[in-house]
């Protein structure tokens, strides 16, 4: 038997639905492997199909969609049409409730989000696509390894043209924040603290609010290219921007907090997911 592997194939960027922490986002790097008998080409796979044929089918399974597990206790979905509603109770007394097209939503039989069942799922689907001499596939989800601070956030950015617009997406993201060109360790645990687990709203899309259980939550809706979307979780949960919740943004957003509290040049370097991201900066560099 052969054994091809690609690492690093692609990363799935998402969120999902945790009854202790309410809407999670994630980023998890995608590892494979393929075992099976050359082909007449002398290959399991070409490596051409596997970054295309595989790439595009994990990505569409999960990547940029709401991973919810239906098996958890007090979940409730329903179809109205194209759209999908879910009503998730936390364990605070709290509840989170989503609407959104049905294909950004995956619903999962299980009562947690658990990466190895995931894993074991698109090993089996994939398996069903392939060519007749692959003969086993290994699928491996990974968190990237930060040295560091960094946070879980989720976000709807209603103007994308892509998923991005769906309106509960997100990513695991480190954070560096420098002043006066020296990174703030200090600074950049406070703001991933700050930030984890949080919804970053923009500020137009609350659309409300209301209690339940004795708890304030908000309510979040816009229209997008590919249908109606609204959330409603937890207001100690969001974590409201004037503009639009863009990384671009984001980084600028930081950097201006930042700045006002503390004096000198401030360099915020927002990540969004594995690899990639944007600055924003405020402030003057002091003299020395």
């Amino acid at each position: 038997m052969a054994r091809l592997f690609v690492d690093n194939l692609t990363v799935m960027d998402f969120s999902y639905l945790d009854q202790e922490r309410g809407v999670v986002g994630e980023s998890w790097i995608v590892d494979i492997e393929l075992v099976g008998e050359l082909d007449e080409q002398g290959m399991v796979f070409d490596f051409g199909h596997v970054k295309k044929q595989i790439k595009q089918f994990i990505d569409a399974q999960a990547d940029h969609c709401l991973l919810v597990p239906a098996a958890a206790p007090g979940c409730n979905t329903r179809v109205a049409g194209e759209d999908l509603f879910v009503e998730f109770p936390l364990r605070s007394g709290a509840v989170i409730r989503h609407q959104s097209p049905r294909d950004a939503v995956l619903l999962l039989a299980a009562e947690h989000i658990d990466a190895a069942q995931i894993a074991a799922d698109l090993q089996v689907q994939l398996k069903s696509i392939l060519p007749d001499n692959v003969q086993e596939v290994l699928v491996q989800l990974r968190a990237e390894v930060i040295d560091g601070a960094y946070y879980h956030y989720s976000h709807g950015l209603q103007k994308h043209q892509g998923q991005c617009q769906r309106i509960a997406h997100g990513h695991r993201s480190r954070l560096e924040i420098s002043i006066d060109g020296q990174r703030r360790n200090a600074l950049e645990e406070h703001w991933a603290t700050r930030l984890a687990d949080s919804y970053i709203a923009t500020a137009a899309h609350i659309v409300g609010e209301f209690e339940h259980n004795g708890i304030e939550h908000l309510e979040l809706a816009y229209t997008a290219a590919q249908g109606d979307f609204a959330i409603s979780l937890p207001r100690d949960q969001v974590f409201v921007m004037p503009p639009v919740s863009t990384v671009e943004n984001i980084a600028m957003h930081l950097a201006e907090c930042v700045a006002a509290d503390v004096p000198g040049a401030v360099v915020v370097k927002a990540f969004e997911g594995v690899g990639k991201g944007a600055f924003g900066s405020c402030g003057v560099k002091r003299n020395a």
